[in-house]
């Protein structure tokens, strides 16, 4: 069975459209929180009130694998500046050509992006919601997570091992399941929520908008937020 609606609230071309229209009865939950979360809901971040911060895109992508529903990350290449051997989601800054960033471009961003990282097909993707903006204080990216559905697999995996260490994805089920999940403990005291699954650490930005998006989609089960994975400060 499907889900049918009218196509979202933002609209432009070229691959900066949202649609909800045929989009799977599971993912009527994240629907919901699309159209109600509130930014504070999401994170303590958020973009400074002065307009200054470079503007990114990520895309937030949901399959459907042979254990259900899943989720597309990559892990960064330990070479990098910055967030080095990070999971996250693919993503970047846009560039000029992705358009305005109040209206379609972080849309077209998070599939270039997505394109250039793991080698995603976008004509395969279905864009149907965009969460409020965030902010990462360490690279100072102000954040637009981007939603898709999977609509049309592609194959995926490593483009450039100079950017990307390798892509994967992990069910929904193996996110929700309290063995997987931890609080990290960085020294600077910050503590946020973490996903041990796929023999990778998913944490900070990524771990924190996953478990938000679990949470108020009623996904979430209840899991020990006593059990503590260590950062270092390389992290």
């Amino acid at each position: 069975m499907t889900h049918a609606s009218n196509t979202d609230r933002m609209s432009g071309t070229d691959g900066g459209r949202l649609n909800t229209e045929g989009l799977p009865d599971w993912l009527d939950p994240v629907l919901r929180v699309v159209r109600t979360v509130e930014p504070l809901q999401l994170s303590r971040f958020l973009p400074p009130t002065d307009g200054g911060g470079r503007q990114s895109a990520v895309l937030i992508l949901f399959g459907e694998g042979e254990r259900g529903p899943e989720l597309l990350l990559m892990e960064r290449a330990g070479s990098l500046r910055s967030h080095a051997g990070q999971p996250a989601f693919p993503g970047g800054a846009l560039d000029p050509e992705d358009g305005d960033p109040r209206a379609e471009g972080p849309l077209r961003a998070a599939l270039r992006e997505a394109e250039e990282e793991t080698g995603l097909d976008p004509g395969g993707v279905q864009l149907f919601g965009v969460l409020p903006k965030l902010y990462i204080p360490v690279s100072s990216f102000v954040v637009t997570p981007v939603l898709g559905w999977w609509r049309q697999k592609s194959p995926v995996g490593v483009v450039d091992p100079n950017e990307t260490a390798r892509v994967f994805t992990v069910p929904v089920a193996d996110l929700t399941d309290p063995a997987n999940r931890a609080t990290t403990v960085h020294p600077s005291g910050h503590r946020g929520p973490a996903f041990l699954v796929e023999s990778a650490l998913v944490w900070g930005f990524t771990a924190g908008v996953i478990d938000r998006l679990l949470h108020f989609a009623g996904w979430e089960r209840p899991w020990d937020r006593d059990k503590q994975v260590p950062l270092d400060w390389r992290a």
